[in-house]
């Protein structure tokens, strides 16, 4: 297919429908909603599903209907609202249900600013609702990943039955670039024996219910699901083989990342990039080509250096981790260039 324009959050929502998804449930908040609009008038052109809940809690819910009924069923939310469907997604994950549900971060606690962010990568990483549980988190940086990663988020929630999370941001939601729509493909809503449907007097009727409850061994099931979950990791080195520094970063600060490492290159100072493209399971392969490595940097729009963490377990703690980031502004070249010579002149290089 040619290329055309279009924002993020629109090539998003195209993609979701060329991946044969037909049921779109959710409620409007910047900086998402341009899904929710393109969805409204689109989704009843391929003969779909859409509708506007009266609560995020409503969306989730409804998206666990349709998912229950064999469906490719797809919520989206931002911020605070992103927070009201983490029961739901619990749910999804108790009933063994695949579903997409995409976070197109902002920033801040509480209600937070409309102002693109990267603070929801705590919630999004660790099962952001009650229970013992997580979900495959896969993070675009660009307008093609957030078109070409619906297909691949619906076939992996199909794989596992379980729900897929996509860790958009609104800057990604918002640019305009030049996309590839995937080719269309139907989704067949019969395809899998386990899905709920109508059922004539006298036979058996099918039931979604709590795996806990009824799995024969769900502690072994569960825990083999996500061994097989944990081989899922994908990730993007940029020259890594010989840094010093390497700097670990996803979304729209991988894009600055990117830039920083070739500028730092012309300097003579050896960066190199890690980028995740699965937040969860966190690509801990990708460190082993770290070799000459002395230090690490995550570069994230938030001020706690939420993925910190993460680097120090792929790295066994063995090297100094620290965060550069800001709450409301894209980091920088020049201030992550500054914060790495800073690093590696404490380490004496």
């Amino acid at each position: 297919m040619a290329k055309v324009l279009l924002k993020g959050n629109e090539a998003l929502a195209e993609a979701a429908l060329a991946a044969g998804c037909r049921f779109y449930s959710g409620y409007p908040i910047t900086p998402q909603t341009e899904i929710l609009e393109y969805l409204s008038w689109r989704m009843e052109e391929v003969g779909g599903e859409f509708i506007q809940a009266e609560s995020e809690l409503a969306g989730i819910n409804m998206v666990l209907g349709a998912a229950a009924a064999g469906a490719r069923a797809l919520t989206t939310s931002s911020g605070p609202g992103f927070s009201l469907k983490q029961e739901g997604i619990s749910y999804l994950v108790a009933a063994d249900l695949p579903a997409v549900i995409v976070d197109v971060m902002r920033i801040g606690t509480g209600l937070g600013d409309i102002a693109q962010g990267q603070g929801d990568y705590w919630q999004l990483t660790r099962g952001g609702g009650h229970g013992d549980y997580h979900t495959l988190v896969l993070a675009p940086a660009s307008v093609q990943e957030n078109a070409d990663m619906m297909a691949e988020a619906f076939d992996l929630a199909e794989k596992y039955r379980h729900p897929v999370l996509i860790a958009s941001d609104a800057a990604i939601g918002q640019m305009i670039e030049a996309v590839e729509i995937p080719e269309f493909k139907e989704h067949d809503i019969n395809k899998f024996d386990w899905t709920i449907k109508g059922c004539k007097k006298g036979t058996e009727q099918r039931k979604i219910q709590n795996v806990y409850y009824t799995h024969p061994d769900y502690e072994g099931y569960l825990s083999e699901k996500y061994r097989q979950m944990e081989q899922e990791q994908r990730y993007e080195t940029v020259q890594v083989e010989d840094a010093e520094l390497v700097l670990v970063a996803y979304g729209i600060s991988s894009r600055v990342c990117r830039e920083t490492v070739e500028i730092a290159r012309a300097e003579g100072l050896k960066l190199g990039l890690i980028r995740p493209i699965t937040l969860w399971p966190f690509p801990v392969k990708a460190f082993k080509e770290a070799k000459a490595a002395k230090a690490f940097l995550t570069v994230e729009m938030n001020i706690l250096g939420q993925m910190v963490d993460d680097v120090k377990l792929a790295i066994e703690s063995k090297y100094p981790v620290d965060h550069y980031g800001s709450i409301f502004e894209i980091p920088e070249s020049d201030g992550i260039i500054a914060k790495a010579k800073e690093m590696l002149k404490k380490e004496g290089k």
